[in-house]
C-alpha cells in the first residue's frame, strides 16, 4: 500500500513539474523571420563554470546584524564558446559582465550567458556581496555604490586568467571589446561602472541596462564616457516606472537607443521564468520581494551617488509598486526571446570585427525586430521617426 501510495505521489509531482516546466508556452516568432532565425542560430557550444572570488583589497560594510568583512567575496560563473572537441576554438573573443538586480542573484542572466557565449563571448557574473537575495543581514539597496569596484574587479579577473597560460581563457580575451550589461539594480550597476565621474571603468567600450533605474543620472552624468548605450524597457514595468527611468534616455545619453518591450515586465527580463508564465502579472512576486526590503524612510540617497555638479539630479525618486492594480502582462518566456535578440544585436553592432556584420546587427536591431516582433519598438536619439508606445 505504502508502495502505490509513494508511487502515486511520485507521478503526481513529475506531471506536476512538467506542467510548470513545459506548459504556458508562448507565441512563437513568425515562423522564417530574421528574428526567428536568429534566435534559433548558434555558432558553439558552451561551457559554465562557477568559482569562488574574493577581492582584498576592499571591505564588506556592515549591515544590520552583519558586522562587515575585511574582504568582498563574489560566487561567480562564467560562460565561454567550445567547438565539437570541447576545446575553445583559436582567436580573441569580446567580454561581456552581466549584474543582478535587487534580492536576486546571478543565475537571473544565465539565460543570456549561454546566447552570447554560443555566439563566440565570453561572460562572467556574480553574486554581489549585499545586494543579492541571501545577503548577511538582509539586501541592501545602498550597495549599489560599491558594485562598479565588483565589475571592475570581474574585468581584471577575466583579464588574468587570459594572460595565464594554463586557463582555459588564455589568449582568447580581446582587452579591446568589453561590454557591461544588468536587470534593474544591475541596470543601475551598469550605467555607474560606465560613465560614473570617479567609478566608471574605461576598459568598457558599450553599456545596456535592462531596466535600470536612471531617473537621478542627467546629460552631464553621461558625458564622463563616449561609448554606445542601450536601454530595453517595459512599458507597463511595476519597479522601475518607464516614464521616468527609460524614457528619458534619448534626451541624455548620446549615443543612445531605447528598445521598448509594450506590455512587458520587470521580471520578464530575467532568466526565472518557470512559474513566473502562470501569473496575470509576474511583478506581483517581485513587489512584495522589493518593497519588503527597501528602507522606504531612507529614500532618496543621491548624496551616495555624486553630486549635482556631477550631474546627478537630487529630485524625488518614484517607489517602485506605486501603481496599482497590476496590468496583465504578457508571457515571460516570450519577453524573453526579445531580450536575448536586442542584447545580442547590440553589442554585435559594436563588437562584431565584421563591418558589414556590424551594419547587419544594427540594422535588425532599429529596424527589422520592430518590424517582425509587434511588442518591440525602438527609437534612436535624433531618429527622425522614433518609435515608442507613447507616442
Amino acid at each position: 500500500m505504502l508502495k502505490k501510495l509513494l508511487a502515486a505521489l511520485f507521478l503526481a509531482f513529475v506531471v506536476g513539474a512538467a506542467i510548470v516546466s513545459l506548459g504556458k508556452q508562448p507565441e512563437p516568432l513568425a515562423e522564417g523571420s530574421e528574428s526567428a532565425q536568429l534566435l534559433a542560430s548558434y555558432r558553439y557550444s558552451v561551457v559554465r563554470e562557477d568559482l569562488r572570488l574574493e577581492d582584498d583589497s576592499r571591505p564588506t560594510q556592515t549591515n544590520k546584524g552583519f558586522g562587515g568583512a575585511d574582504t568582498r567575496i563574489l560566487d561567480a560563473s562564467y560562460w565561454y564558446p567550445v567547438n565539437d572537441q570541447g576545446e575553445v576554438p583559436a582567436g580573441k573573443y569580446p567580454l561581456v559582465v552581466y549584474s543582478h538586480g535587487f534580492t536576486s542573484a546571478r543565475h537571473s542572466g544565465k539565460h543570456l550567458g549561454k546566447f552570447l557565449a554560443s555566439h563566440g563571448y565570453i561572460v562572467i557574473a556574480a553574486d554581489f556581496p549585499l545586494t543579492k537575495r541571501n545577503a548577511p543581514g538582509g539586501p541592501k539597496l545602498k550597495d549599489v555604490v560599491n558594485q562598479p569596484a565588483d565589475v571592475s574587479f570581474l574585468i581584471d579577473r577575466v583579464i588574468v586568467w587570459s594572460q595565464d597560460e594554463g586557463h582555459v581563457l588564455s589568449g582568447h580575451l580581446d582587452e579591446n571589446r568589453i561590454g557591461v550589461t544588468g536587470i534593474s539594480l544591475g541596470g543601475m550597476t551598469t550605467v555607474l561602472v560606465s560613465y560614473h565621474p570617479t567609478s566608471r571603468d574605461p576598459r568598457i567600450k558599450a553599456a545596456a541596462s535592462i531596466a535600470g533605474p536612471s531617473s537621478s543620472f542627467s546629460e552631464t552624468f553621461y558625458e564622463n564616457a563616449d561609448i554606445p548605450f542601450l536601454m530595453l524597457a517595459a512599458d507597463t514595468d511595476a519597479l522601475v516606472p518607464y516614464e521616468v527611468h527609460a524614457l528619458p534616455v534619448l534626451d541624455r545619453v548620446q549615443r543612445s537607443s531605447l528598445v521598448t518591450i509594450a506590455g512587458g515586465t520587470h521580471l520578464g527580463f530575467a532568466g526565472h521564468t518557470g512559474l513566473l508564465r502562470w501569473l496575470e502579472n509576474s511583478d506581483s512576486i517581485a513587489c512584495y520581494s522589493i518593497m519588503d526590503n527597501i528602507d522606504t524612510e531612507e529614500e532618496p540617497w543621491h548624496d551616495l551617488l555624486g553630486t549635482p555638479e556631477q550631474g546627478v539630479l537630487y529630485e524625488d525618486v518614484p517607489l517602485p509598486c506605486e501603481k496599482m492594480p497590476l496590468p496583465t502582462g504578457m508571457n515571460p518566456l516570450r519577453q524573453r526571446m526579445s531580450t536575448a535578440l536586442t542584447v545580442y544585436s547590440f553589442f554585435e553592432s559594436h563588437f562584431n570585427q565584421n563591418p558589414e556584420k556590424r551594419r547587419y546587427f544594427d540594422h535588425f536591431l532599429h529596424e527589422v525586430m520592430p518590424k517582425e516582433i509587434p511588442e518591440v519598438f525602438v527609437a534612436r536619439r535624433n531618429s527622425l521617426e522614433p518609435q515608442t508606445p507613447l507616442d
